[in-house]
């Protein structure tokens, strides 16, 4: 009995032996195959040049006549609020040196109320910056969004006319024989 145990322990042994032997046959003719498929895939694409172009998101930003317009816009529309900050903070600086000055010869009763008086105007500087830098963030992504936009509608149609099959925005180094950037500023410039 002991005989017909250890034989069945041995061709289960066997059993698994031959099947991790063939499962791992399986894996390299799959490799050798999905190889043989993606050498052909790569030879094909070889054959048929892929056309790449790149535009310089930056360029466009700083160049393009729609962003300028919008800077200007934005420019404009927090001019006077950005004077009013200015103003502020200028009124801030001065008391605060004032008391700076005065703080020695001051009586305890002077100097704790102008120290709440600095507090409160400290407060009220920094909930206008703050208020100030949100909606200043908020209008410049609203415009440079419209922008955006436009320049992606723009490059899709220059891709399309000119057989491009990728245009990239960003890259290490750039060719200029694929910058296509220019095209991109003349026909937004032109949408105007």
């Amino acid at each position: 009995m002991t005989f017909l145990s250890q034989h069945a322990v041995s061709t289960v042994k066997r059993s698994h032996a031959v099947k991790r032997w063939a499962g791992r046959a399986l894996i390299v003719a799959a490799a050798f195959g999905s190889a043989g498929v993606m050498n052909a895939a790569y030879a094909q694409a070889q054959g048929a040049a892929t056309r790449v172009g790149f535009v310089s998101v930056e360029r466009i930003i700083r160049d393009s006549a729609p962003a300028k317009a919008a800077v200007a816009r934005i420019d404009s529309e927090f001019k006077k609020r950005e004077t009013e900050l200015q103003q502020l903070a200028t009124r801030l600086r001065t008391q605060s040196e004032q008391y700076d000055k005065d703080a020695a010869v001051m009586s305890e009763s002077d100097r704790i109320r102008r120290q709440r008086e600095l507090s409160t105007l400290d407060g009220e500087f920094q909930r206008k910056r703050i208020e100030f830098q949100e909606d200043l963030n908020r209008r410049r992504n609203e415009e440079m969004g419209r922008v955006f936009e436009r320049a992606d509608q723009v490059i899709k149609q220059i891709a399309e006319s000119q057989g491009y099959d990728l245009v990239l925005q960003e890259a290490i180094t750039v060719s200029p024989r694929v910058d296509i950037t220019d095209q991109v500023i003349k026909a937004l410039d032109s949408q105007r």
